[in-house]
């Protein structure tokens, strides 16, 4: 929900954009074997009247959402159930038969009043569709007051068919005839050539709530270079999937910025995409542009989405983000078990089957991994045996497949740092703590992902004796903090 203006002290004019009259209309990321660079039906508020505010020579300001008071929860929370076929995270939520507005739902409701007249950009992928499963670039390309110019992709390219962490070239779209740049080739930003003749630049991603998924870092790096070539930046905001009340992990170390994280956040953030651009522009020092730059950033928000809400919540199918985000079920993993599987001997994914939802480690057995795992008793979790099929049907093996069964006690974060302690007790007698033996480059990227140096050089000298409680209480202070923080950026009750 919308709230009045709030003064704020920044470098930068930003303004949210919303549409009034749209009621009576219509109502990244890299995935490798470790965390990668990589993931009740509520009313439909009445949108608040567009504003936005001048900004001085050295200071700006910015629209901003009030502290909306704390969500209530669904009364059943959603629960995992068995296979046969892909575990659910939450097969029991109540169906939503009145699917989330998405922005570019909104956008288009509303006669792209934000873009009439302007020759736009567009950053995508495939997960960037309406909430009937078409594509925001088709969707902009019939808007008869706008002219759709050029496309730009993040990680896995414009059409998503890209591997993970390759580098992309710019091409002609053979779709379109557009031009399609690479932000994850030669250039990790917007170049001043590639925005020439563009009047605004809109960023249409799908994101997961997880700070190590590139999709946001490169949202920030396209902001700041349409600010600094003058160029507007206009956010179709979209469903965090994990919700907007789950905040866990560490927050990440200013020294540790990365192509897989660029801000201070923590691991599991709370917050769309929409909000997330809103508290970069409207926090100093988070963007990297300009001294004096003038930016302008609209964010067009979604209508009926509430923070209690997670994916299945919402009445939208999923589309895959990333080839090994193919579902919600994987965005939940990868909240989970993608820091605990980088080092050490942990697997996530049972071969190619359940994706950061399956673990086990090269050396120990399915039952002994289900013991040590059941022993921990870690809030919400739950772990069990599996069997697992091939393509035809025929048995495949047994897995280990993890349970997310109290949603409400569960903490994303916390079983990647009992793995990490348990791979330092599973090491060979003659062989040293996996972190303390890790080579400088493997050190790096576990850490740019993780983001706390401050675990990584306890975790380097106490091994399996390490007091994860204590980090525990540690970030659980920090999130608490980052949450208050952020709720004057927030767009949504």
């Amino acid at each position: 929900m919308c709230s009045p203006a709030r003064k704020l002290p920044l470098t930068l004019l930003a303004t949210l954009a919303t549409s009034a009259a749209i009621f009576g209309l219509a109502g990244c990321s890299s995935e490798s074997s470790s965390a990668g660079t990589h993931t009740s039906p509520a009313p439909v508020a009445q949108p608040a009247p567009p504003s936005s505010m001048p900004a001085g020579s050295t200071s700006a300001s910015s629209t901003s959402a009030s502290s909306p008071p704390a969500p209530q929860r669904p009364s059943t929370p959603p629960q995992s159930s068995p296979p046969p076929s892909a575990p659910s995270a939450s097969p029991t939520a109540p169906r939503n038969n009145n699917p989330v507005m998405l922005g570019i739902d909104v956008l288009e409701a509303g006669g792209f009043r934000q873009i009439a007249g302007k020759r736009i950009g567009l950053l995508s992928h495939p997960a960037g569709v309406n909430r009937h499963g078409v594509s925001t670039i088709d969707v902009l390309l019939r808007a008869k007051n706008a002219k759709l110019v050029a496309l730009f992709g993040p990680e896995h390219g414009i059409h998503g068919d890209i591997p993970a962490s390759q580098n992309i070239a710019d091409t002609i779209d053979k779709r379109t005839g557009l031009p399609a740049y690479s932000l994850y080739g030669k250039n990790r930003r917007p170049t001043k050539e590639q925005l020439k003749g563009i009047d605004a630049l809109v960023i249409d991603l799908q994101d997961i709530g997880v700070r190590s998924y590139t999709f946001s870092v490169c949202m920030k790096y396209a902001i700041e270079a349409c600010f600094d070539n003058g160029v507007e930046v206009i956010v179709l905001d979209r469903p965090n999937p994990l919700g907007g009340l789950k905040i866990d992990g560490p927050v990440l170390d200013k020294t540790l910025f990365s192509g897989v994280g660029q801000y201070q956040i923590p691991y599991v953030h709370g917050l769309t995409m929409g909000e997330l651009a809103r508290m970069a522009a409207g926090t100093p020092g988070w963007l990297d542009v300009s001294a004096n730059v003038r930016g302008r950033l609209t964010v067009v928000p979604m209508h009926g989405w509430r923070r209690n809400m997670r994916w299945p919540e919402t009445g939208l199918r999923f589309t895959a983000t990333s080839p090994n985000i193919p579902d919600f079920s994987a965005c939940v993993g990868y909240a989970m078990t993608g820091l605990g599987c980088q080092l050490g001997g942990f697997r996530h994914g049972i071969g190619t089957q359940y994706p950061f939802r399956g673990l086990s480690h090269n050396g120990r057995s399915v039952d002994q991994l289900l013991r040590d795992l059941t022993a921990l008793r870690l809030p919400g979790l739950g772990f069990r045996k599996i069997a697992l099929t091939d393509a035809k049907g025929a048995p495949k093996g047994i897995g280990i497949y993890v349970d997310v069964v109290d949603w409400d006690n569960w903490r994303p974060t916390e079983l990647s740092f009992h793995l990490m302690r348990m791979a330092c007790a599973y090491a060979p007698p003659k062989q040293k703590n996996p972190f303390a033996a890790a080579n400088a480059t493997t050190a790096r990227s576990f850490n740019i992902h993780t983001g706390s140096l401050w675990w990584w050089n306890t975790i380097v000298k106490d091994g399996s004796q390490i007091d994860i409680t204590l980090f525990l209480r540690a970030w659980q202070r920090e999130c608490a903090k980052f949450q208050e923080s952020s709720k004057k950026f927030w767009l949504y009750n």
